[in-house]
């Protein structure tokens, strides 16, 4: 029997290529947005309408969903957005705003969901997360700081669930050819001048980020294993030299925040 599959910010990015990558491989998907009556008669799958910051969205869409489907088989755990900036420079309400969507966001949806996926002892969750949730790279602190988040809840919620045969698991991008880094929200006002030449060059390096970036199928094929059960491991990292980032991380911890200092200071 084909596996339903409920994809959250499905109207772009790796929402949109994974939904419909399994819609075409038969999967039975269903996609939300903010505001679906824009994209719904382009797509050849239901989109339906959800604001993760909103906790009346979430009860109106939760008793929505399951007036389309009966059974649900995967969560993928896929909205939000960045906020770019030095940290000192960042206000906190805009930091605040980054973890009601990144986090809590993603925490409530998760919530909402956990009575169908309990009753029904079976399930499986997946989280895109960021290889920015597993180090900390300048001029991302406060979405470092959500992705780190994000990472701990789920880390824990898997050893809970693990008895209602309910899979968890986590996809750490790095960077990728998505709306994400060109829809970055990026601190204009309390500018301090002592930032402004480190300012320049940390723009510069995510930028160049953004200009790098890899094909997202490769994250989509990730999603696709973990969903089809080729792969059950909580952590997957995706992308070039996350395994080297993550090595140096842990076994050669001055090289790699030379080189995170480095990207800085070279970038043009």
């Amino acid at each position: 029997m084909k596996k339903t599959v409920l994809i959250t910010g499905a109207s772009s990015g790796f929402g949109l290529m994974l939904a419909k990558s399994l819609h075409q491989q038969g999967f039975d998907v269903i996609g939300t947005s903010r505001t679906p009556e824009k994209y719904a008669a382009q797509l050849p799958f239901k989109l339906l309408a959800l604001d993760v910051d909103n906790d009346a969205s979430i009860k109106r869409f939760t008793e929505t969903l399951f007036q389309h489907i009966k059974h649900l088989d995967v969560l993928v755990n896929n909205a939000g957005y960045m906020v770019t900036g030095i940290a000192e420079e960042t206000s906190v309400e805009l930091g605040r705003q980054q973890f009601e969507t990144n986090f809590w966001g993603t925490v409530k949806v998760t919530n909402a969901l956990f009575p169908y996926f309990r009753r029904q002892k079976q399930g499986q969750i997946i989280t895109i997360s960021s290889i920015v949730g597993l180090i900390g790279p300048p001029n991302l602190s406060f979405y470092s700081a959500s992705k780190h988040a994000v990472q701990g809840y789920f880390k824990s919620l898997r050893f809970e669930l693990d008895q209602f045969n309910i899979k968890v698991n986590m996809i750490e991008p790095v960077w990728f050819k998505t709306n994400l880094g060109h829809n970055a929200i990026s601190t204009t006002t309390n500018r301090i001048a002592d930032y402004d030449a480190y300012r320049t060059k940390a723009n510069a390096a995510t930028q160049k980020g953004i200009d790098d970036a890899e094909d997202p199928s490769i994250v989509v094929g990730a999603i696709s294993k973990l969903i089809e059960g080729k792969k059950s491991k909580f952590s997957n990292p995706v992308g070039k030299m996350t395994g080297m980032i993550l090595f140096l991380q842990s076994y050669a911890p001055k090289l790699f925040e030379n080189s995170i200092l480095k990207s800085v200071t070279s970038a043009k």
